[in-house]
Formats: structure tokens, sequence, C-alpha cells
């Protein structure tokens, strides 16, 4: 379990540096050059003395990879920089965008999650067949129309047509809900789709129809072998859903005028402030590298299994302790509820 552990959280630090210098690479490889357009730029105001400093603060004087290593040294001591438009730390930037963005992404998931059980148990366990012909019709229609579609819809029926939530954010949470709806319908749509593939996987595999013989309900089933077993998935699948809801949520609080690190980055990227655009890429890596390490631990404790490497037993090291292995117990033959057992048949041969 600790190697495993470690593991994780070495790819967890590896995804996190590849991230930051991917974004880097990216950023300075755009035309223009915003630091000396921002020391140059007239509107800022900015003396001879403040320009320079600003252009050795961030090394622009000296090659790219003398840059890179700066930028990411000071990384390491915490400093993100300061922002090209209003000259406030990145990190106090961030830090006060971060809680509306986190309060939406959150509630957004659940809503998704709920929206996903409710779709999966559907399409497998509704009463009629045109019933399970329209769940399973619902994520299909979820997945294909685009976020900001189904943001502008729900706030013109709902904000103006039947001023039911507010047009923009007031910090209630009716102002909270409709947008994390529209994240939480983006991704349903992917979830559901694999939930319910895997509980009419597991509904077809041996030991359910055992329960079945067993006189088991269907309940009973849902309830101690199939959510358990159709779980794992859903649960892969819901790293990646994170990374679907901090995507989303720029276009979202676009739509709904809401702060948050998606107006942050819209900003960001109309004035071409790239410190900003670095710590918004940072944040959104390491919510993401975040809960896929969280959704990496949590796989053994639903499937033990996961430990054993490459689906096959260690074998023990020379040298190490043997232990006796006992012999297999002869194989008692028991009978399904309502059928008997086997009887043995003895064939009597005379001789002549």
């Amino acid at each position: 379990m600790r190697n495993y552990v470690l593991r994780r959280l070495g790819q967890a630090v590896l995804v996190l540096w590849a991230a930051y210098t991917l974004s880097y690479l990216l950023l300075s490889a755009l035309p223009g050059d915003a630091v000396t357009n921002r020391a140059q730029n007239p509107d800022a105001q900015l003396s001879p003395e403040a320009a320079q400093q600003l252009l050795e603060y961030y090394g622009m004087d000296r090659p790219l990879w003398e840059q890179y290593l700066s930028s990411l040294a000071a990384l390491l001591r915490g400093d993100l920089g300061f922002s090209l438009t209003n000259g406030t730390p990145v990190s106090e930037l961030v830090a006060a965008a971060l809680p509306s963005t986190l309060a939406l992404t959150g509630l957004a998931l659940v809503i998704g999650l709920a929206l996903a059980a409710i779709l999966g148990i559907a399409i497998n366990y509704a009463p009629w067949g045109w019933l399970r012909g329209i769940a399973a019709s619902i994520p299909v229609l979820f997945g294909s129309v685009p976020t900001f579609v189904v943001g502008i819809l729900a706030l013109q029926f709902l904000s103006f047509g039947l001023h039911l939530i507010p047009s923009t954010d007031d910090g209630s949470f009716t102002a909270l809900f409709a947008p994390a709806a529209t994240l939480g319908i983006l991704i349903s749509a992917s979830l559901a789709q694999v939930l319910a593939k895997a509980i009419a996987k597991v509904r077809a595999l041996p030991f359910v129809h055992v329960l079945h013989a067993r006189g088991a309900t269907e309940r009973y089933i849902f309830g101690r072998g199939v959510v358990r077993n159709s779980s794992l998935p859903v649960l892969t699948l819901l790293g990646l859903a994170c990374g679907e809801l901090i995507a989303g949520s720029v276009v979202t609080e676009s739509v709904y005028a809401r702060p948050g690190l998606g107006m942050l980055t819209v900003n960001a990227v109309s004035t071409q402030d790239l410190p900003v655009l670095q710590g918004v890429v940072l944040v959104a890596a390491l919510a993401y590298v975040s809960v896929n390490l969280l959704v990496d631990l949590a796989y053994p404790f639903i499937d033990p299994r996961i430990l054993v490497e490459g689906g096959k037993r260690r074998v023990p090291q020379l040298g190490a302790r043997k232990t006796p292995v006992p012999a297999p117990a002869p194989q008692r033959e028991t009978a399904v509820v309502g059928v008997p057992a086997p009887r043995e048949l003895t064939l009597e041969v005379s001789m002549p």
C-alpha cells in the first residue's frame, strides 16, 4: 500500500510540473511580449525606472531558459508574480476568485452525480421498456448540447421569462443553482452512460444469477453487489469529469456573470495578463491532479486486487520465510434451491 501511495504521489508531482512547463512554453510562444508591451504602454503611466524594474523582475532581458528556471524557483517559494494589469499579486487574485468557483463546481458535481445515478438506474431497472428507452436517450441529448447553449437557454427562460433566478450573481443559493445545474448536466451525460453499462455488465455476472436462484430480491442484489462492482468505472471517469467542470466553469461564469476563476481567465486573456493566466492554469492543474489522486487512493478500498501488480500474486523473495501451504479441502457438492443434488451412478457388470 505504501509503494502504491508513493507512486501515485510521484505521478501527481510530475503532472503538475509538466502542466506548468507546457503552459509556460505555450504562453511564451505567443506573438508579442506582454510584459514589454505593458512597460511601453503610455496608458500604464509607468516611469522608466518602474518599467525597467518590471522587465528585470520577469527576466525579459535574459534567455528563455533562465526565465523559466527563475519562474520555477519563484513558484517553489510560493511566488506567482504580479498582475500586469493592476499590479496585484496573482496569489491574491486567485485566492479571491477560488471560493466562488469551488462552490459552483462542488454543487455541479453533486447535481451531475445525482442525475447520472437516476439515469443509470432507470436505464436498467425501469419497469417499462419505453421508459428505459427514454432514459437511455437523455444522456445522448445532454452530451450533444454545448454548455453555453444550456446556460443561455436556462438564463432566458428561468431569469428573463419566469423570473425564478436573478440574471446576475447576488450571493444567494438561487443564483448559484442555475449555473451549477448547467455544469451538472454537462458531466452527467458521460457518467450516466458508463454507469448504465457497468450495471448491465454486473447484472449478467454469475453471482447475480445465483442470488436470484436463492430467492434474493432485486433491491438486495443491487445494494449488496451491483453498486460496489459497478462503481469503479464511474470513479475512474469522475476524475476526468472534474477537469470538464474546471473548463466548463470559464464559459458558465461568463454567461451568468459570476465572479470566479472563469471571469478571471477571460479578463486575463483579453488584457494578455500572462502571470494571471499561468496562475489559473496552475490552480486548475492542481485541482485536477488532487481529485485524480484521491480517486486513485480510493481504488484499493473498493477493489483490493488493484494492489496486486500486473494481476499476479507477488512471489516471495529468496531467503524469505516460507509458510507451509495447507492442502485444499475436499469440495462438497451443494444443491441449488429447488434443484436436487446429483447422485452417484453405479454400474454392475456381470461376467459370463
